[in-house]
């Protein structure tokens, strides 16, 4: 416990960043150190830090870029005056009260995904639970998402989470909410990672998937309880969503996309990265197209995750036990993932209006299709 509320202390110091700790640590070894440091040693080190600039090194293959590391005038008191600070030591202990745990490298529960990248967060706060050795898999994607991307999303979901993989995203709303409501849906595990304390749901409107990812899954954040979301979060906490996966998959997004950041971080990982194709025209897969041309291993169905996973299972699922009259067949194959009017499915088969409507009420009533807005149809994968 002692060992705990010494790295506690040291990462919610205010003004004491990521690269200031993990300078610290380097130079002294353990937050205990730090804490138990003079003044004098604390100003020594500061120094010789700053004039060296920590960060310059290699670490598992992985190019680090040479960060320096800045401290300023004042930074010598804030850590020495904090140790006195009986309010951070209060909200230490709160923290259980409110249901929420942390973890940290000295820990045994500690990912060993994270682990295994050279800027691990020095503090992991979780409700819930961690996640653990299972195959996992970040499934990301735009926010503004279509009903394709939305669908695609919810599939990989439930159908990975079905064969016992862990999913990981970051509770955005758009294609990482659908993702996870497919593993909420099969009663699979989900992980999100905000940009936010975990005690801050953030959007808000998702606070119903929040507390359903919690069932069987956890919310993590390096980010202390009571942090509110902020802009500069988001592209620091994508580094974790890709750490603790196996695989990323980028199911929409556009060329310039945040998605494309935690891309980015994967590849640094040496993690493989997966990508749905979409139309050549369409906006919002113009990033994930430029990934597969990239070379990222393009994803149509969930097997094509489980097989860069290891993982081989005999499909033989069927949508259901019904089985289809010729007529609605041909409506059926009429009806892709692209939403689809009514009039264009009367033009595509050459059926009337009557006879159209009561083939796409049976279709509905089988699970086999849905009306995603006005007389508009889409396949149900």
């Amino acid at each position: 416990m002692r060992d705990d509320f010494y790295i506690y202390w040291l990462c919610n110091i205010p003004g004491i960043g990521y690269a200031k700790i993990r300078g610290l640590l380097s130079e002294f070894g353990s937050p205990e150190a730090v804490y138990k440091a003079s003044p004098d040693e604390i100003i020594f080190a500061m120094k010789k830090l700053t004039a060296q600039g920590v960060g310059s090194r290699e670490c598992d293959g992985q190019d680090i870029p040479k960060t320096g590391v800045r401290f300023v005038k004042g930074d010598d008191k804030r850590l020495t005056e904090s140790r006195y600070d009986t309010g951070m030591y209060d909200s230490y202990i709160s923290l259980e009260k409110r249901g929420i745990r942390f973890t940290h490298p000295g820990r045994c529960d500690y990912p060993d995904r994270l682990r295994m990248i050279y800027d691990a967060p020095h503090i992991l706060y979780y409700k819930g639970k961690l996640p653990g050795d299972a195959p996992s898999v970040a499934i990301i994607g735009t926010r503004n998402c279509s009903v394709y991307g939305r669908q695609m999303a919810y599939m990989l979901g439930r159908e990975l989470a079905k064969e016992g993989v862990q999913i990981i995203s970051g509770l955005a709303i758009g294609i990482d909410t659908h993702g996870h409501n497919g593993v909420i849906a099969s009663g699979g595990k989900a992980f999100a990672v905000l940009g936010s304390g975990v005690d801050v749901c953030y959007p808000r409107c998702n606070i119903e998937l929040y507390s359903n990812i919690l069932q069987n899954g956890g919310i993590l954040s390096e980010f202390a309880p009571g942090t509110e979301a902020k802009p500069g979060n988001f592209p620091v906490r994508n580094r974790i969503i890709s750490a603790l996966a196996d695989v990323v998959v980028v199911v929409e997004a556009k060329k310039r996309s945040g998605s494309l950041i935690t891309v980015e971080a994967a590849l640094n990982q040496n993690k493989d990265v997966m990508a749905v194709p979409g139309r050549v025209q369409d906006v919002l897969s113009e990033g994930c197209n430029y990934l597969i041309k990239q070379g990222a291993h393009m994803v149509t169905c969930s097997s094509d995750v489980l097989g860069l996973l290891g993982i081989n299972v005999l499909n033989n699922n069927k949508k259901n036990n019904f089985t289809l009259a010729s007529e609605e067949e041909k409506v059926y194959g009429s009806i892709c993932l692209i939403p689809k009017s009514i009039d264009t499915i009367i033009e595509e088969t050459g059926f009337d209006a009557v006879k159209i409507s009561e083939i796409l009420l049976n279709l509905e009533l089988t699970n086999y299709i849905e009306e995603v807005s006005k007389n508009y149809y889409v396949r149900k994968v």
